[in-house]
């Protein structure tokens, strides 16, 4: 049973990211996974129960990443010890994998793809497109970077950011993937680096 449960939010995942939330039936779930939507609704009451638990899974995953970097999962209010343990080193090396996550996760990359592609199409995916992928994670920046002590945090948030925001884009429509993580590789080390260069 945790297979098909597994399997019917992989396949839904994917068809939002390629045809939009609202394009796609559990009609075209059950279809695509070649059972019937008696048997889907089995494991899923509704369309909006198996983006629910998309939206689950992702809220977990995202804790963990940070876990995996010793960076802060609550808000610097909450967490303030946390924010000041941070470290250029970890906040450059989380960037590095958050990168790779949200572009070669297979469960990740599609929900990053579904949000860019549905962030206009109601204000809830437009709140989670700011969430996981633009004012979210720029703001997260910010208080690592506040927690540092380092001067005019939000702009310094936003030079570091910027970049790897810009070339998910650039990702996606790449021949040469590989390049282009490269790419940000050494973007994010630069930028780094000339930011604290900022403090002499």
């Amino acid at each position: 049973m945790g297979d098909t449960k597994e399997r019917i939010l992989t396949t839904a995942l994917e068809l939002f990211a390629q045809k939009g939330y609202e394009a796609v039936s559990t009609g075209d779930i059950a279809e695509a996974l070649g059972i019937t939507k008696g048997a889907l609704y089995r494991h899923y009451e509704s369309k909006q129960a198996i983006f629910d638990a998309i939206l689950a899974r992702m809220a977990q995953r995202d804790g963990e990443q940070a876990q995996a970097h010793d960076l802060p999962e609550g808000t610097a209010e909450t967490d303030k010890a946390a924010y000041e343990a941070a470290t250029v080193s970890h906040i450059v090396s989380f960037s590095r994998d958050m990168f790779r996550y949200w572009t070669e996760d297979p469960f990740a990359a599609p929900f990053r793809r579904m949000l860019t592609l549905e962030q206009y199409a109601t204000p809830e995916m437009g709140r989670l497109y700011q969430q996981y992928l633009a004012a979210g994670p720029m703001g997260y920046v910010a208080d690592l970077f506040r927690g540092l002590g380092l001067t005019d945090p939000a702009r310094r948030a936003a030079v570091f950011y910027g970049p790897m925001f810009l070339l998910y884009s650039v990702y996606d429509g790449a021949a040469d993937k590989e390049a282009v993580t490269a790419l940000l590789d050494e973007t994010l080390e630069n930028t780094a680096k000339n930011l604290l260069g900022e403090e002499k």
